[in-house]
């Protein structure tokens, strides 16, 4: 009996220190799990695949591994997969969504200041755009989201925005009159193209191709990737290179997603989306002067103008908006680019 009380005794200790294991390894095992965890971002723009958002995306999710050591995963949709751009602002705010690339129009329902980028011919060149989103008033602005619960990283940009016609060469404002041309549903690219006699439509982008082949509309202005990935060579016979917008395009991320980031993952956010604008920026300026080369292979005629008349035509929609968007705000845009 004392024997069997022993053994019994025995089994007793055996069984508690396998649990006691057990509940060891089963901890380490949850400690190994956390740390390996995996973030996914979902982050979607408009355009086309080979578009240079997508192209600069697919490096910024590159950058976000690298900085991550893999625990930090970026996917990437296009042509408006996740919806249009408000449906994507719509969802950083709910945080159904974490990241997006969206031009600036759709903004300016959450600030008006925003309106000031869309002023006609506000930036002549590159690097005076730079001065301004790289700088104090450009982060100001992002910074004003974030009440609104969306995060401004940075500008990326969709770069200057040309005319194109299927009907006559544009060399001058009057040119323009009475074109039928598509546009943003955007109140000052309206003015601006009323102000040079053209009449303006809005349109959805994703029905501009057939609009333009069937006729029901003369003309449309986008930025040359666009026009040569939207292959609107051939339903387009002229080009006119008026750069009369400068289309930017903040990368935003949902606060409510970038609040639960750790600090290192959070700053690995910014790291990339910095590095990542350069690198769209540059494949962007590339990409201008190649394509250039090809449309007119493809049979586009394309026609450098003076500027001057054009930026004449529209100092009207500058005093029409003035007091929307700011006399503040428009002076700190202009002043900061000299």
């Amino acid at each position: 009996m004392k024997k069997k009380a022993t053994w019994f005794l025995v089994l007793v200790l055996l069984l508690a220190l396998g649990l006691t294991g057990c509940g060891s390894s089963s901890k380490t095992a949850g400690d190994s799990k956390d740390s390996q965890a995996v973030t996914t971002i979902k982050v979607g723009h408009v355009l086309a695949p080979d578009h240079p958002y997508t192209i600069g995306l697919k490096k910024f999710a590159e950058l976000m591994d690298q900085k991550t050591g893999g625990k930090v995963k970026v996917n990437v949709f296009h042509s408006s997969q996740l919806g249009n751009e408000r449906d994507m602002i719509e969802a950083l705010q709910l945080g159904t969504q974490q990241m997006a690339l969206v031009s600036t129009a759709p903004l300016a329902s959450f600030t008006k200041q925003f309106l000031v980028f869309d002023l006609p011919f506000m930036f002549t060149d590159y690097q005076g755009a730079y001065k301004v989103l790289d700088g104090p008033i450009g982060g100001e602005m992002l910074k004003s989201l974030e009440s609104q619960g969306i995060v401004g990283l940075t500008y990326w940009e969709n770069g200057f925005r040309h005319v194109t016609n299927s009907r006559q060469p544009v060399q001058k404002p009057e040119d323009l009159a009475g074109l039928k041309i598509r546009l943003m549903e955007n109140p000052i690219h309206m003015d601006t193209f009323k102000a040079m006699g053209a009449n303006p439509l809005p349109m959805a982008f994703g029905e501009l191709f057939t609009a333009l082949q069937q006729g029901t509309i003369d003309a449309q202005e986008n930025p040359v990737p666009i026009i040569w990935t939207s292959r609107f060579y051939e339903v387009q016979k002229y080009a006119t290179l008026t750069g009369h917008f400068y289309a930017a395009a903040p990368l935003l991320v949902s606060k409510k997603f970038y609040d639960g980031l750790p600090a290192d993952q959070q700053k690995a956010l910014l790291e990339a989306a910095t590095e990542a604008r350069d690198f769209e920026r540059q494949l962007l300026a590339e990409q201008n002067k190649d394509f250039i080369g090809k449309l007119k292979e493809k049979g586009m005629q394309i026609i450098e103008v003076d500027k001057t008349p054009f930026q004449a035509a529209v100092q009207s929609v500058w005093k029409q908006h003035e007091a929307t968007i700011g006399k503040d705000i428009i002076d700190k845009v202009v002043n900061a680019q000299k």
